[in-house]
């Protein structure tokens, strides 16, 4: 494996697709060469610090051990000075297996076409001199070998060729049989007569390519670790090569703080309380309700508990914290000036209070917002997402970005946004409805169907007192966006969401869009707030019907021949939005549950927009 040392970068990206399409493990094509990025440990210095302590203090416990240290920084910005050091990001050559461009005419018969396999050993100044002594141009061979722990490598082409080790070392052949392209139609060819279908490589369970070595080349040579999967195909190029994964949170207020001045304040009347109901005595003190007015009984009264020392102080969950922050009662929040974090105003309800808004409680423009996205690891083959409260799981299988983890490659977005918070009690009536219950049995079907097919697979259903809120409301989520684009002046994939699904909290939606310059901050979402009525009602119409209906409608998640577990009333005509926008990848997606459908299931959330 050869390090790509130039005078001069042979490629760039942006910092922030550092940590998402192209960081450690990730694949990458340029101009001559095919690469893979490299560990922390061999990326230069020079990226700005970012302080995020809530993000920070998450992401220490998700190490095992937990890490006492750790810090963010930007990847390494391109030097604009060409007499500085110069600054970069290493990246290894991979793979070291290649293809010749033009087809051997003698080793291809009729409508077979044959190109040749060559290590990068036998190559000299990146061409493959043959027996004629022609040169002959070469690429990179588009299959790889992978298993679930993010570990990767060549293939060994002349064991699978000859369906055992072998110390045949005969040319080989990539042979093409027909003009689809399929991998069915695609064969390695020995010149000793051995040749076997691409094909049998495909899946966990044929064992075709063999156990996986450990293999982590982007941590450099002897980068191995144990490891006992079985080796998986992998195509560099294929959408599944590389899922970065990622922790954002939101730059709030510290409530916490607060809370506990608030608490301090008033501890002369609440400081001996022993119930909720005590304290809201003492509140009814004009000088207490004015203390502790932005705060709900049972935080403050958690609070006092934590002061006194009867109990410890729980972490909040990275949700769980913003939401009880963009809920606060104060018609402002944050500072309104041009570097601030965050500030937010609530819409009054006389400016948006329409029928079809009744289960809506409040409406809050962000003006200003700071999120920090920090990249934790990577996974290959299927995506691992933050569950419903932000959290990534602890001990979850991913692959490491350092040999020694000491800081993290993150980036800061600033922008604007939406909130819209719903009403508890209008949802915990519509999820104890009968027929909403009996869908959501179905829906839990629909996942167990995918379970079976994926085994030893990470991702978790949400849970059972959260499933139904969760689907809704992110399918809600959805539509908003297909709606709200159309206007706001952000396209589609420049908006992303949060979806609060908190039972002892509350529920409610955040659309927001963020860029690492100005573009983020023009104004368009906080404009689409002052209407956000006249948007959720052509919402919840474009939803009532799919141009994929009644297909779509009638769709069973269970169904194995659509095999498309993880949806109910959802495709790409209607629910279906960009990748980088959703927080579950395009999962757990159901418009059944939000308006009425032409299968007319009695399930919707929602009332007729023209109610």
């Amino acid at each position: 494996m050869s390090r790509r040392q130039q005078k001069k970068a042979p490629g760039q990206v942006r910092q922030s697709q550092l940590i998402t399409s192209f960081g450690p493990g990730a694949m990458m094509d340029l101009p001559d060469h095919s690469v893979l990025i490299s560990g922390l440990d061999a990326w230069s210095s020079g990226g700005e610090e970012i302080i995020e302590p809530r993000l920070t203090d998450k992401l220490k416990e998700l190490f095992d051990p937990p890490l006492q240290i750790l810090r963010l920084f930007t990847p390494p910005p391109d030097s604009e000075d060409p007499t500085a050091p110069q600054t970069g990001i290493t990246a290894w050559q991979f793979p070291e297996w290649f293809i010749t461009q033009d087809v051997d005419r003698e080793a291809s018969q009729g409508a077979v076409r044959a190109r040749m396999l060559v290590p990068r050993r036998m190559l000299t100044k990146g061409k493959f001199v043959d027996d004629n002594r022609k040169k002959r141009s070469v690429v990179p061979v588009r299959f790889v070998r992978a298993c679930r722990s993010g570990h990767i490598g060549d293939i060994d082409w002349y064991t699978f060729s000859h369906f055992h080790e072998t110390d045949c070392r005969r040319p080989l052949w990539i042979e093409e049989v027909g003009t689809s392209g399929d991998i069915a139609e695609v064969y390695v060819r020995c010149e000793c007569g051995s040749r076997r279908p691409l094909a049998e490589a495909v899946g966990f369970s044929a064992g075709a390519l063999g156990h996986c070595d450990g293999a982590r080349p982007w941590l450099g040579p002897y980068a191995w670790e144990q490891c006992n999967e079985l080796n998986r195909l992998l195509i560099r190029q294929a959408s599944n090569a590389y899922f970065s994964q990622l922790m954002s949170v939101i730059s709030l207020p510290d409530r916490n703080e607060n809370l506990h001045e608030a608490v301090k304040s008033a501890w002369d009347f609440i400081g001996e309380v022993e119930d909720t109901e005590m304290l809201k005595y003492e509140r009814k003190k004009s000088k207490v309700h004015a203390l502790l007015e932005d705060f709900r009984d049972e935080e403050v009264f958690a609070e006092v508990k934590v002061i006194r020392g009867e109990t410890p102080q729980i972490p909040k969950s990275v949700k769980q914290a913003e939401m009880e922050t963009l809920i606060a009662s104060k018609d402002e929040l944050g500072d309104d000036k041009p570097d601030g974090n965050f500030f937010a105003r609530t819409l009054p309800r006389e400016v948006w209070g329409q029928p079809w808004m009744n289960s809506v409680e409040r409406v809050v423009l962000v003006h200003r917002l700071r999120e920090v996205m920090a990249q934790v690891g990577f996974t290959r083959f299927e995506a691992v997402s933050p569950d419903i409260d932000g959290e990534l799981e602890i001990g979850v299988r991913r692959a490491a970005l350092a040999r020694e983890i000491t800081w993290l490659p993150a980036v800061e977005n600033r922008g604007e946004g939406v909130f819209i918070q719903f009403s508890s009690d209008a949802v915990e009536k519509w999820v104890a409805r009968e027929d909403v219950i009996a869908r959501g049995t179905r829906l839990l079907a629909g996942y167990d169907a995918w379970k079976a097919e994926h085994h030893g697979a990470t991702k978790k259903f949400v849970e059972t007192g959260g499933l139904l809120p969760y689907v809704l409301f992110h399918s809600f989520s959805h539509m908003l966006v297909t709606a709200v684009s159309l206007e706001c002046g952000y396209p589609a994939s420049s908006i992303r969401e949060r979806i609060y699904t908190i039972p002892d909290v509350g529920y409610g939606i955040l659309l927001y869009t963020g860029t690492s310059d100005a573009e983020g901050t023009l104004g368009g979402l906080v404009q689409v707030g002052r209407r956000i009525h006249e948007h959720v009602r052509n919402a919840l119409e474009m939803g009532e019907l799919c141009s994929n209906d009644p297909v779509c409608a009638q769709h069973e998640p269970a169904n194995m021949h659509e095999r498309r577990f993880l949806h109910g009333a959802a495709c790409h005509g209607c629910l279906l939005i960009s990748e980088t926008s959703c927080e579950q990848h395009n999962e757990f997606l159901d418009r059944a549950l939000v308006v009425p459908t032409v299968d007319n299931l009695g399930t919707e959330f929602f009332k007729m927009a023209a109610e």
